[in-house]
């Protein structure tokens, strides 16, 4: 028989038990003795056998009875272990003990170990396997990080480089695919510029200079005779812009208002004894000239930084002076209107052989600039669209004006070497105006699209010395250009 005895690691044991049936002659002797047949009764020979046979019949039905029950409680702890091994927990089956078996046999539980040896067996190597994997593609992820590390500089540098030049390269790309710049015979003016070279001003007879002093009441020392500056509106002398272009300060002087008690974001130059000023070139830097009385260092607009997208080396703060060349030869009223050097546009219709024999009057009368200073500011309230197109002329703009006969200015010219394109006519605003860095910015761009490249003109170019009294035409005129 087998009985259950407990469970162990998550399975029913079973302990087998041995009933021994021994059922000697004494022992049914003595079960006959316990039930003695009736003394009075004689039992035949026949009959005691036949009685003997009955016992021993039910002595092996007794038998097979017990083993029936055996087998029973067999099944039912058979069925008991089956459903204990089906069970959510998983225990393993114990595989059924052999009858021979002792009762320690119970010892075989002992392969279960085995079990969860297989287990950290299998799991370190596949933990193994796991780190072998992240081993083998975490060098590679560092390498692509580094890669793209490296890399980032050069494309920080790429766009470093074309946010200096941007718009500058945008511009000549797309000239180079228009039509309207691809052919460069198209531009009538290019190369047009007549050839005067500078000249002692000792050598030189009647040829007034600029820039010169421009305050009202002042007069120059120069006798220049009948010869007078053109006193109309350009445009009624046929006369057109062709060209804009700037320098750092101001070249000529207006006391009160652009002077030596002027201020910039570097302060001014001085004013010596006789109003000439020496500046050091030695080192190649910008001449500059005088300064407005505009600037305030406590005041944001003077100082707050601009993001210059087209004008190349400007300053918020600085004072600078603008011209507008014209001339009744130039390209007026097309597309090659603007050039630059504006020398270009000046003789765009104008060969050397009509220019010896024109008198000084004449090119007086068709050439001539207008002069305005300014002030940069980072203000919207002080933006003008159209710089390009000529001198600002409303309200206070282009009111006072101081008009003479002078040449053509730049740092080539001194009051040693003087400018043979002379003489022309000056018309030169003596205020000093705030303008907006946009307006200045926006004139730039305009240049950009000039059919002639301009961008030799984008910066602020140096000014050349106050020319001195003597060297300046006495020949001043005041007019108001409004009614």
């Amino acid at each position: 028989l087998v009985t259950p005895v407990g469970r162990g690691r998550g399975r029913l044991l079973a302990r087998p038990l041995f009933i021994t049936f021994d059922l000697s002659r004494d022992e049914v002797s003595s079960t006959k003795a316990m039930c003695p047949p009736p003394e009075d009764k004689a039992i035949p020979a026949g009959d005691a056998e036949n009685g003997e046979t009955r016992s021993n019949l039910k002595k092996i039905i007794g038998f097979l009875a017990l083993m029936n029950v055996g087998c029973l409680i067999a099944i039912i702890v058979m069925a008991t272990n089956k459903s204990s091994s089906s069970s959510p927990a998983g225990a393993v089956e114990a595989p059924p003990a052999p009858a021979e078996v002792p009762v320690a046999a119970p010892v075989e539980p002992e392969p279960m170990p085995e079990a969860p040896k297989e287990v950290p067996v299998e799991e370190p190597a596949v933990e193994d396997v796991v780190e072998d994997e992240f081993e083998e593609e975490e060098p590679a992820e560092e390498t692509v990080v580094e890669e793209e590390v490296e890399e980032e500089p050069e494309v920080e540098e790429t766009v470093e480089l074309s946010a200096e030049e941007l718009s500058l390269a945008a511009f000549l790309d797309a000239k180079g695919v228009s039509s309207f710049f691809a052919d460069a015979e198209d531009n009538t003016c290019a190369g047009k510029k007549i050839a005067l070279d500078n000249d002692l001003c000792v050598n030189m007879e009647v040829a007034p200079q600029a820039g010169a002093n421009v305050t009202k009441g002042y007069v120059g020392g120069l006798e220049v005779g009948e010869l007078a500056p053109n006193t109309k509106p350009y445009y009624q002398s046929s006369m057109c812009p062709v060209n804009v272009h700037w320098h750092l300060g101001s070249e000529h002087y207006s006391a009160g208002e652009y002077d030596e008690l002027g201020d910039g974001p570097h302060g001014n130059q001085p004013r010596p004894d006789w109003a000439q000023r020496e500046r050091d070139l030695a080192e190649g830097k910008v001449r500059d000239g005088f300064r407005c009385r505009h600037y305030d260092a406590a005041d944001e607009k003077f100082t707050k930084e601009y993001d210059w997208k087209h004008c190349e080396g400007m300053e918020v703060g600085e004072t600078y002076e603008v011209h507008w060349p014209h001339s009744a030869a130039g390209a007026c009223g097309t597309v090659n209107q603007y050039q630059t050097p504006f020398y270009d546009g000046v003789f765009c219709n104008l060969n050397m052989e009509t220019l010896v024999t024109l008198q000084a009057q004449d090119i007086a009368n068709a050439v001539g600039v207008h002069g305005q200073v300014f002030t940069i500011v980072n203000d919207e309230e002080y933006f003008y669209p159209d710089l390009i197109r000529g001198m600002l002329v409303d309200g206070e703009h282009g009111q006072d004006m101081a008009i003479y006969t002078g040449s053509t200015t730049g740092t080539s010219r001194s009051n040693e070497v003087c400018s043979s394109y002379t003489p022309i006519t000056w018309q030169v605003d003596r205020k000093c105006h705030m303008i907006s860095a946009s307006s200045f910015d926006k004139m730039c761009y305009d240049m950009k699209m000039q059919r002639d490249d301009m961008s030799g003109d984008l910066h602020a170019h140096g000014s050349r010395e106050l020319v001195h009294d003597k060297y300046v035409a006495n020949n001043q005129y005041d007019k108001a250009t409004r009614e």
